[in-house]
């Protein structure tokens, strides 16, 4: 997969750090590493743990291989010959800065030197640099290697660059036209906190019941819509105008202290602390993440279905991660991804109306190879499975990586006839399924020839696959 950079360098190696490590590293790219913590490496570890564990789960598709990961001794032996550097140490703008010019000091004029801060402007961070230019804000959100939105904030044609490069790492890169602290995301976010700390601070309410204010009420729809799409809908068939003119008069209201922050004092502090063990302290950080990770890839992968918000941004993905299916003279790789935690049931495997799905998503690969692809739908004409046997030969588990060869039995007139095996990395066969498909006229109801230009297509394939015995 081109993702337009071979290798990248992170400098800080926390929770930002760690999941930008992952999110290249899995997308294929060298990464070097430089943190001069003695646990860095052991912290990016479980990091890339839950990494490899949830961001496959996300895709149709099998990720790149993965790229190979070294821990440096210097910022200097970590930049040299990158393509990207990310610096993730603390919010601390004189540190960031001496991060930074060491870092132009050993990386290529090329490289594009992107900082993770949440707040600062990036001509704050270009004090004292000799290339401003190439020093730019790439903050992301965490859990990196899962939430896809990357604010941009810098010179235009770096920024640009960026961009393109993310855009082929499954990022969605939002470029912010001019820069201001905390940019667009962490100020929306600061005026939640802010009203948060207050509500607990009067006895309003505890961390639990504000958190499930927000998990089982806005949080919701904020995941797939957005803030002013929610309110364009709350205004009715009227829509947005009607809205603001009915609820902006509460704007008014003393409802908020979003200029006021409350005293961070011991006593509210250790508040906080209490209600938040007493919520969650039953589990550790990492089975916090692992939770979090399960739900983030449900939601977002339910959204595929609608091709909405970010499951729009996983399906284009899907279709860079494709594999080419069209190798002449062999079977057709129709298949070739990793098992997600959702397709398991509560004996640990993958249930078996997830085998008949795979061969399903198998003959609509075929489908696509022969040009009975969405257009052709649309016009009319598809093709609809009337007989299907699979053979179940082993168990598939969560994070297995499975490939499905399929040949083209019979290719004649109506009927198309498929032959699928299922394995795994060893080469075992999992499953192995016969499939029987009818060309049908989606209007009449009824079998049909297919149209001329998907009967070619069809005829060359299967003529191909008749020199090749069965796939199992």
């Amino acid at each position: 997969m081109n993702t337009g950079i071979n290798a990248a360098a992170i400098i800080g190696g926390g929770v930002i750090g760690g999941g930008w490590v992952a999110r290249f590293l899995l997308m294929g790219i060298d990464v070097n590493v430089y943190d001069p913590d003695p646990q860095a490496e052991r912290k990016i570890t479980e990091v890339l743990n839950n990494a490899r564990r949830s961001l496959p789960d996300l895709y149709e598709h099998r990720l790149p291989v993965e790229g190979t990961l070294v821990f440096s001794d210097s910022i200097e032996a970590a930049v040299a010959n990158v393509d990207w550097v990310s610096e993730c140490v603390p919010e601390r703008l004189e540190l960031k800065q001496k991060v930074l010019n060491e870092v132009q000091l050993h990386c290529s004029s090329s490289t594009i030197v992107s900082s993770s801060t949440s707040g600062f402007k990036p001509s704050e961070l270009q004090q004292g640099s000799t290339r401003p230019e190439q020093i730019i804000v790439a903050h992301p959100f965490n859990p990196v290697y899962l939430i896809p939105l990357v604010e941009l904030v810098g010179d235009a044609e770096t920024t640009q660059n960026a961009k393109q490069i993310l855009s082929k790492l499954g990022c969605f890169p939002l470029v912010v036209r001019k820069e201001i602290d905390a940019h667009i995301a962490d100020r929306l976010l600061e005026a939640v906190w802010r009203e948060g700390l207050w509500l607990v601070k009067d006895g309003i309410a505890t961390t639990q019941e504000i958190d499930d204010a927000i998990s089982y009420g806005f949080g919701l729809r904020w995941a797939q819509m957005g803030l002013f799409e929610t309110y364009r809908i709350a205004g009715g068939e009227a829509g947005m105008a009607h809205f603001i003119k009915q609820f902006g008069p509460a704007l008014e209201w003393p409802w908020t202290k979003l200029m006021d922050v409350p005293e961070l004092s011991d006593s509210l502090v250790q508040t906080i602390a209490d209600q938040s063990d007493a919520h969650s302290g039953k589990h550790s950080i990492r089975e916090l993440e692992r939770i979090r990770d399960d739900n983030l890839v449900a939601m977002m992968r339910s959204l595929k279905a609608t091709n909405w918000g970010a499951g729009e941004l996983l399906n284009t993905m899907d279709k860079q991660l494709s594999a080419d299916a069209h190798e002449a003279g062999s079977y057709l790789t129709t298949i070739n991804r990793t098992i997600p935690s959702s397709w398991t049931d509560y004996n640990g495997h993958m249930n078996d109306s997830r085998y008949s799905e795979v061969f399903s998503v198998a003959s609509d690969e075929v489908m696509q190879s022969i040009g009975a692809n969405a257009d052709y739908i649309e016009g009319g004409m598809s093709y609809f499975t009337v007989d299907m046997h699979i053979t179940y030969n082993q168990e598939c588990h969560h994070g297995d990586a499975i490939t499905v060869a399929t040949r083209i039995a019979n290719g004649q007139g109506k009927k198309l006839k498929l032959e699928h095996a299922m394995r795994n990395e060893q080469g075992e066969l999992l499953a192995s399924c016969d499939q029987l498909l009818i060309h049908v006229d989606l209007e009449a109801r009824k079998s049909c020839l297919p149209l001329e230009a998907v009967a070619i297509e069809l005829s060359k394939l299967a003529d191909q696959h008749q020199s090749l015995g069965k796939p199992y």
